[in-house]
C-alpha cells in the first residue's frame, strides 16, 4: 500500500472516532489534525473538505459495525440467536462500543436530521440496509418454521431496530449497560411470541 492510501486510510479512522464521539458539525479540521497527527496540508492533500471526510468515515464505520454483525451470527442456526448475538455487540456500549462514541446509525441518524444534512442520505441508506437485513433473517425464520407464517416481518424488524438503538441511548446516557440487557430479554420474548405451538 503506498504511503499516500495509508495517510487517506488513517485520516478517515481517526475522524470516524472523532465524528463518532463530537458529532460531524462539532468536529473542526483542528479536532482532524490533532486526532490524525497530521498537518491541515497533510490531510488537505487526501481530502478536498471536511464534508469528503464525513462521507468516508461514515462508510467506514457502517463497515466496522457490519464486520462486528456477521461475526457475531456466524454459526448461528436460529433466527432469534442471530437478533441476540447481533445486540449483544452492544452489550457492553458504555465502556466497550464496537466504535468509540456509541452507534455510529444513532449518532448520525440524530445529526443529519437537524445541523448536518449532507449525510442524511447516507445515514438513510444504511438505515434500510440494516432493517432490511434483520427482516431477512426474520423472513428465513419464518420459512424455517421458526415462526408462524402471520409474523409481519417488516413491523417486527423494524421495532426490533427502534428498540435495540433506543437502549443503546438510554445505556449511553445513565452510562449502565441494563437498558441493553432489558431490550435483549424483551425482543426474545417478543420473538418467542411468534413461534408456532409445536415450538413453545
Amino acid at each position: 500500500m503506498r504511503k499516500g492510501e495509508k495517510t487517506r486510510i488513517h485520516i478517515i479512522e481517526k475522524s470516524a472516532e472523532l465524528f463518532n464521539q463530537k458529532g460531524y458539525a462539532g468536529s473542526t479540521i483542528q479536532d482532524i489534525m490533532e486526532a490524525t497527527g497530521l498537518t491541515k496540508g497533510g490531510i488537505y492533500r487526501s481530502f478536498s473538505n471536511k464534508d469528503e471526510i464525513a462521507m468516508e468515515a461514515f462508510e467506514y464505520a457502517g463497515k466496522v459495525l457490519w464486520g462486528h454483525f456477521s461475526a457475531a451470527i456466524e454459526g448461528l442456526d436460529t433466527a432469534t440467536d442471530k437478533m441476540l448475538a447481533m445486540c449483544s455487540v452492544y452489550s457492553d456500549t458504555v465502556n466497550n462500543p464496537p466504535i468509540k462514541g456509541g452507534c455510529p446509525f444513532l449518532n448520525t441518524a440524530v445529526e443529519s436530521d437537524h445541523s448536518f444534512p449532507i449525510l442524511r442520505d447516507n445515514a438513510l441508506a444504511a438505515y434500510d440496509n440494516m432493517l432490511s437485513f434483520i427482516q431477512s433473517i426474520l423472513i428465513q425464520g419464518v420459512a424455517d418454521g421458526e415462526f408462524r407464517a402471520d409474523m409481519d416481518t417488516e413491523s417486527v424488524a423494524s421495532f426490533l431496530f427502534s428498540s435495540i438503538e433506543g437502549a443503546i441511548m438510554a445505556s449511553r446516557l445513565t452510562r449502565d449497560n441494563k437498558h441493553v440487557g432489558y431490550a435483549m430479554k424483551n425482543m426474545e420474548l417478543l420473538l418467542n411470541t411468534f413461534k408456532p405451538a409445536s415450538h413453545q
